[in-house]
């Protein structure tokens, strides 16, 4: 049989609700709402941003431990393993929703932002 991981360059957003059971009623809330929202939403950009910055996608490799157990595992792991409370969890998402609608007036990505040079497309 043939090893399939569900690994993606970064967090993709068809993981989010496998995160909801995992944290307390503020991060369920979270995730409802995210989800209630249509896809592609500036809700939904910025919970993935949120993801992105915690899990560490930016660094990851496809020959890593991380992608090779894959974008649901991973996420899970960090939502269960975060020591912070839900509440900073929601102040997380909600500064990544700040940070997305400041580049998008701007158009200027900042470098924490982007991808590895040798990950950027041409």
């Amino acid at each position: 049989m043939m090893y399939q991981s569900d690994a993606e360059i970064l967090f993709p957003a068809r993981v989010i609700p496998f995160l909801r059971n995992l944290r307390g009623q503020v991060w369920k809330q979270l995730i409802d709402y995210v989800l209630e929202q249509q896809a592609g939403s500036i809700e939904e950009q910025a919970f993935c941003l949120m993801m992105i910055r915690l899990d560490g996608c930016l660094t990851c490799h496809a020959d890593s431990y991380r992608a090779m157990r894959g974008c649901t595992l991973c996420a899970q792991q960090t939502i269960t393993r975060f020591k912070g409370s839900d509440q900073e969890l929601v102040d997380m998402h909600n500064q990544a929703k700040t940070d997305l609608i400041e580049w998008q007036q701007s158009g200027v990505i900042p470098l924490s932002e982007r991808l590895p040079p040798e990950m950027e497309l041409e």
